[in-house]
C-alpha cells in the first residue's frame, strides 16, 4: 500500500532522525516534512515504532495516511521554476 507521511517536529535532531527513518524505508521526500511511498504491513509497523521511539518525549505531530491506487492516481502536482 502507498502511504503519505507528514510531520511537524520542533526539535531539529528528532526531525532529522525521523526523516532518516523514512528514507531508510524507501519513502520519497516530496517536501521538507512530507514523504510518500510503498510500505508492506511489516515495514509500516516497524517504521511507526521507530518514529515513536525517535520522537520520544519531544513535541511532534506525525500523520500517516494510507492511499489507495485511485486516490494516488487522482493527485495533482504544480511544479514551476519561477524567476527569483
Amino acid at each position: 500500500m502507498r502511504y503519505l507521511l507528514i510531520y511537524d517536529i520542533v526539535h531539529d535532531g528528532t526531525r532529522a532522525k525521523v526523516a532518516d527513518a523514512c528514507l531508510d524505508y524507501g519513502l520519497e521526500r516530496i517536501q521538507f516534512s512530507a514523504f510518500s511511498g510503498e510500505l508492506s504491513k511489516v515495514h509500516l509497523q516497524e517504521l511507526w515504532v521507530k518514529i515513536q521511539r525517535r520522537v520520544g518525549k519531544h513535541t511532534a505531530k506525525v500523520y500517516l495516511y494510507p492511499l489507495d491506487e485511485k486516490s494516488w492516481q487522482g493527485r495533482r502536482l504544480l511544479e514551476r521554476q519561477g524567476e527569483e
